[in-house]
């Protein structure tokens, strides 16, 4: 038989096991817990991979399944410090969004700006090329150098506007990787107008190579010793350098009013409209149409003449000069075309043929905005119509009148039975008032058909506001008639139900075997 003391220490013991058992299946539920919460925090934060949250993971081991060790970064706050919420990641992506639009805005403009230093200065290459530059001179070379340097600058300008635009739309999007933002048609875009922006002559550095010991008299740039090939090259990377106006339209939209101005941005996302140059350019029509189209026709004007001078230097005709190019393009704008003076090149014919085909939308836009400015408004509208619907009124009764007057004479001429050409005469006098009569009828029923086509929209506001109000007049007198009535039938009823009562109290009165 076992002693107690033996048996005390293994209930004792059974009951250490138990206790053992129960705090070990708590330890495994607690890690459990903290593992699902640590892997749900793991994704939160991968989900917010931009967002402004300061974390520090220390690093603890976990006992699992008989001693299996396992490690586990468990992120935890800054002592002092607070996880910063949704909203204030939403503030800081809104931060970051105004900063990267004013960069965009800053490199477009720096861009446009450099990319017009490299027209003018390609310009004052092309000018002083056959007059200023002797063979041997350097003047040529670093003209050329800085038309290359202002180019390299503006493919810097390009990246890094592309680069701002990529993060803006990674911003707005919520995304993390930047390859997702570099869809097909971005990298079309992109290369594109690097394209473009690379185009510049070159021909200056293979002249000065090539004839920089030579005793000629021609000049470093496009002459003849060049070659047919060499001076139509250089000739083209020249005009195609204008292809880089191109960012005007872009400098346009990063710096109006209608993209800056919070409350059109507003407007416009509740209404769907996309803020594109497009849009841009109708409102400048709308507010400014005058303006907008003369500053286009005078500078395509000036930069058509030049192109076509340049197109035309070389046939060493009339064309070559500025002032017949002036004119030239002038008459093609206008499609008038005298043919005193045509181009003589393929590259001029191509400029007069482009600058005909813009000279027929301008002619459509300025007639569309001359017809614009010669309309009436609503109220010289109303004022003109009303002042010829009086004018038509006393033409009618003016001409009922003679009609009447007419009538009588003729009818006098039947009793006094004169002669017979009185008689025709005063019947010709009527039919031709009867006639003018009708006609005035119904033009002044042609004027007020008319006039009432133009619904004018204030007034029918007015009718309508007017007849709501009334409507809301007599809904409340219905209300109060409806009111009025119910408390006639409470009184009905209570004067009912008291009648009711004193019957019953006299029949009982009367009749006291009645209950």
């Amino acid at each position: 038989m076992p002693s107690p003391t033996r048996e005390e220490s293994k209930g004792e013991s059974g009951q250490a096991e138990d206790g053992a058992a129960d705090s070990d299946d708590r330890e495994r539920g607690t890690a459990a817990r903290l593992v699902c919460a640590l892997e749900m925090e793991m994704t939160n934060c991968s989900l917010r991979g931009n967002s402004k949250v300061d974390c520090v993971t220390c690093d603890g081991l976990i006992n699992r399944n008989g001693g299996d060790s396992a490690e586990v970064s468990v992120p935890l706050s800054l002592p002092g410090k607070r996880t910063a919420p949704m909203e204030g990641d939403n503030l800081y992506r809104l931060r970051d969004r105004k900063f990267l639009l004013e960069d965009k805005k800053r490199l477009c403009a720096l861009a446009l700006g450099t990319a017009v230093l490299g027209i003018l200065l390609m310009i004052i290459h092309a000018e002083l090329c056959p007059f200023i530059y002797t063979p041997g001179s350097n003047i040529a070379l670093i003209i050329n150098c800085s038309i290359s340097l202002s180019t390299g600058c503006l493919l810097v300008f390009i990246i890094a506007f592309h680069y701002k635009d990529i993060r803006l739309f990674i911003i707005d999007h919520n995304q993390v990787d930047w390859r997702i933002a570099m869809t097909s048609h971005r990298v079309l875009v992109i290369t594109l107008e690097l394209l473009v922006c690379v185009i510049h002559p070159v021909g200056t550095y293979w002249d000065v190579g090539l004839h920089v010991n030579s005793s000629s008299s021609a000049p470093l740039c496009v002459s003849d010793h060049h070659g047919e090939a060499l001076m139509d090259m250089e000739l083209l990377l020249s005009v195609l350098m204008f292809l880089r106006l191109y960012l005007v339209h872009r400098t346009i939209l990063l710096h109006s009013k209608v993209l800056l101005s919070a409350s059109y941005r507003s407007i416009g996302s509740l209404n769907n409209i996309n803020f594109t140059f497009r849009f841009v350019l109708k409102v400048l029509m709308n507010k400014y149409p005058g303006r907008t189209l003369l500053v286009f026709i005078l500078f395509f004007w000036l930069t058509a003449s030049w192109m076509l001078t340049l197109c035309e230097r070389k046939t060493q005709e009339s064309t070559g000069h500025m002032d017949t190019a002036l004119w030239l393009i002038a008459i093609t704008f206008l499609t008038v075309g005298y043919g005193d003076v045509s181009p003589n090149t393929s590259c001029g014919k191509a400029v007069c043929l482009f600058t005909g085909v813009m000279g027929v939308a301008c002619t459509a836009m300025l007639v569309a905005v001359v017809t614009k400015t010669l309309a009436l408004n609503k109220g010289e509208k109303h004022v003109h119509f009303f002042m010829l619907d009086i004018q038509i009124s006393k033409r009618i009764r003016h001409a009922a009148a003679n009609v009447l007057r007419e009538c009588w004479l003729l009818h006098r001429t039947n009793l006094t039975k004169g002669n017979r050409g009185e008689h025709r005469r005063h019947q010709r006098c009527l039919l031709e008032a009867i006639r003018v009569f009708r006609h005035l009828r119904l033009k002044q029923r042609k004027l007020r058909d008319y006039v009432s086509e133009m619904v004018d929209l204030p007034k029918m506001q007015m009718i309508m506001c007017d007849l709501s109000a009334n409507w809301n007049n007599s809904y409340r007198e219905l209300e109060q008639r409806i009111l009025s009535m119910e408390q006639k039938l409470d009184e009905l009823s209570r004067c009912f139900q008291q009648t009711s009562e004193l019957l019953s109290q006299v029949l009982r009165h009367r009749n006291p075997e009645i209950r």
